[in-house]
């Protein structure tokens, strides 16, 4: 029975949210408490890379939590948070990166090769059509049919 219970609680593991973030960090404020968890689910884990600060165990994404709850204590906005965050430690800390500056090429590359590669195989294609058929092509003769047909009964 306790191996039931155990092999029922391993499954079901899976399936718990890990909270990353420990008591003490929490704000008083509700409110002020589920911007800070909005903004935390947006940014990167440095260390994690694709998990958000919010669900990270890591000693830098404590840092960070830490950060954007003190920002927003000060008084600033979401995006005033994000971008102080950001200034401090580079896009790469978004999940979600900005369409903007340089970023549109990124955006774009994707979209753009697909087209571009779309475009060369229809003019591979069409070139291919328009060849003419090899006009030196020869009939074979008795004795190759036959020698041919002798080597592939064999």
């Amino acid at each position: 029975m306790k191996r039931l219970i155990l092999a029922l609680m391993l499954a079901l593991l899976p399936l718990t949210p890990a909270f990353a973030v420990q008591p003490d960090e929490v704000l008083d404020d509700p409110v002020l408490e589920e911007r800070a968890r909005e903004l935390s689910k947006g940014l990167r884990c440095l260390v994690c890379r694709n998990e958000n600060i919010d669900d990270s165990n890591a000693t830098l994404a404590r840092d960070l939590r830490l950060l954007v709850r003190e920002r927003l204590v000060a008084g600033d906005s979401d995006d005033e948070v994000i971008d102080y965050v950001v200034d401090r430690y580079g896009e790469y800390v978004l999940l979600q990166p900005r369409a903007t500056g340089a970023n549109w090429l990124l955006w774009a590359a994707g979209p753009i090769m697909l087209v571009l590669g779309f475009g060369i195989g229809v003019a591979y294609l069409r070139r291919r059509e328009a060849m003419p058929e090899p006009a030196d092509t020869v009939a074979l003769s008795d004795e190759e049919k036959a020698r041919l047909d002798d080597i592939l009964d064999k």
